[in-house]
């Protein structure tokens, strides 16, 4: 981990950026004190499928939207 001062961090940014591309991990600080971490982009997991991934696996019956006789009394 690399520590440098907001100045060098905007003098050498194309410098820092390469040292985390190799992996290397950088504090930013402001008078001493860390502000900000720079470290090296990671895509987010993908949590939700895909549009179409179920596609064969869900059947809606003819009557899917047939109104629910009923419902309505059964929630009161």
């Amino acid at each position: 981990m690399r520590l440098v001062n907001v100045h060098q961090a905007k003098t050498h940014l194309s410098q820092l950026l390469q040292e985390v591309e190799r992996g290397e991990e950088v504090v930013i600080a402001r008078s001493g004190v860390p502000i900000a971490r720079l470290v090296a982009w990671r895509a987010p997991i993908q949590m939700v499928a895909p549009p179409g991934a179920m596609r064969g696996q869900i059947e809606l019956t003819d009557d899917f939207d047939a109104p629910l006789d009923g419902v309505c009394e059964a929630l009161r």
